[in-house]
């Protein structure tokens, strides 16, 4: 493919990990010569970044599809597909874009678009990326999961877990340091795991009928994510460390003692709870219960003055009854949440769950999002309210209009007045007002 001036666009939907994934695409595209645009409309080649986790996201996509195939009646376009796609989804997708490819494989694209030779670099995690911001930047330290909750569609697109070297991950992260980046997140479906090596007998029809798989074999090695967040915080410098996704079962004593201990570790943590009834826990093949993670909670809140906790919650998943739901609720009430993300559960062709009846209704999912919504409203809010005349540090992000915007080491959003070259350096903000989901104040010189 003459490439000579070409133009690409890249379309992402979903979570953090493809926006990562973005950041070497636009590696390998650049290399080859390559100009990236934000207007699709001028681009020669477009790369969507897919999620597969639900129905909605699949039915954007196919939406995008349709639009960028009109394009394609008028002039030469080449249209690509990666990130999480389900084989169910494939033969579809097949038809609708020019390729398909996975993520793992992204040293091949250019044989794809007629080069002669692939990148270099075979490994995906040894790309190096070109990150989107200057200050702030996403590590992805494994790639997969282990997990097989019947609702996810990750094991099946991402594949088994694949951890990458500690040696590599320090080394890039003192790079970033050294030029003064001020945020690293560590990335992952599940950073808990990292380290954790599992054999897997998988059988969808025994999860689907007891809710757990059998054969899983657990050996911990010395690379584990304890460890890695301890040499993460020795690297010198002024910067915070956030880490993201973390699943209740593999949330260890010694990994909420790294983050105690570790001044560098922000004192925010995202735990999915997803939903508070054991029975509706084991369906989803979550391999904890209430009672573990409400003790997760209280050790957290113990070993970890301050901290804010998120999750990821979904209602009406299929046989989940209202005094099922009422754990749920408990759950919200106990914790005192400062963010959720809440999904109303849509089926998912090709993962277990989608054979299970979806029973719940539309509405009722509805009044469970808004039920949950409401109690968190009022939990954020609370917390929220012990900052008020407290001087905090924030990171400061953006400038939209007259306001710069940032975030608090608790991850809470900061509105304030400032200078546009503030951005991307630490601020200290006395807070004078707040809303369950932001806070208001003025820089302290």
């Amino acid at each position: 493919m003459n490439n000579t001036k070409l133009k690409y666009y890249i379309w992402i939907i979903g979570c953090q990990m493809n926006k990562s994934d973005a950041e070497r695409v636009v590696s390998v595209l650049n290399d080859l010569g390559f100009e990236r645009t934000e207007d699709e409309k001028s681009a020669d080649l477009i790369i969507a970044l897919a999620c597969s986790v639900r129905q909605t996201a699949i039915d954007r996509i196919y939406g995008k599809a349709k639009k960028w195939n009109e394009i394609k009646k008028n002039r030469k376009l080449i249209t690509m597909l990666s990130g999480c796609v389900l084989d169910a989804d494939k033969p579809k997708m097949g038809k609708i874009f020019d390729y398909l490819f996975n993520i793992s494989d992204l040293s091949k694209l250019p044989l794809l678009l007629g080069e002669s030779d692939s990148v270099r670099c075979q490994d995906y995690f040894k790309i190096k990326p070109i990150y989107e911001s200057y200050f702030s930047a996403f590590i992805p330290i494994m790639t997969g999961c282990n997990n097989f909750c019947t609702y996810c569609a990750v094991p099946y697109t991402r594949g088994r877990e694949k951890y990458r070297e500690r040696q590599e991950i320090i080394k890039e992260i003192l790079g970033l340091v050294k030029k003064g980046y001020k945020e690293i997140t560590l990335l992952g479906q599940n950073v808990n795991s990292y380290g954790i090596s599992k054999q897997l007998t998988v059988n969808t029809s025994t999860i689907l009928s007891t809710g757990s798989k059998q054969g899983d074999q657990e050996t911990n090695n010395k690379n584990n994510f304890a460890e890695l967040l301890r040499e993460v915080n020795k690297i010198p410098g002024n910067f915070w460390i956030r880490f993201l996704t973390s699943n209740p079962h593999d949330m260890s004593d010694e990994i909420i003692d790294a983050v105690a201990e570790s001044k560098k570790i922000c004192e925010y943590i995202h735990l999915p709870v997803q939903v508070g009834n054991n029975e509706v826990l084991k369906n989803m093949n979550r391999k904890y219960t209430r009672e573990h993670y409400l003790e997760l909670i209280e050790k957290i809140k113990t070993r970890i003055p301050g901290v804010a906790i998120s999750t990821d919650t979904i209602v009406g998943f299929p046989g989940e009854t209202k005094e099922q739901f009422k754990d749920t609720i408990d759950i919200y009430q106990k914790v005192g949440y400062t963010m959720a993300y809440i999904a109303q559960y849509s089926p998912r062709s090709g993962t277990v769950s989608a054979k299970m009846k979806d029973d719940v209704s539309r509405e009722e999912k509805k009044r469970r999002d808004k039920e949950l919504t409401s109690i968190l409203e009022k939990t954020a809010l609370k917390d929220n309210e012990k900052y008020i005349n407290e001087t905090i540090d924030v990171l400061v992000d953006l400038k939209k209009k007259d306001y710069l915007y940032g975030r608090t080491r608790t991850y809470k959003l900061v509105q304030f007045k400032g200078e546009e070259d503030l951005i991307g350096n630490f601020v200290k903000v006395k807070i004078s007002s707040v809303t369950p989901w932001a806070m208001k104040g003025d820089i302290i010189e």
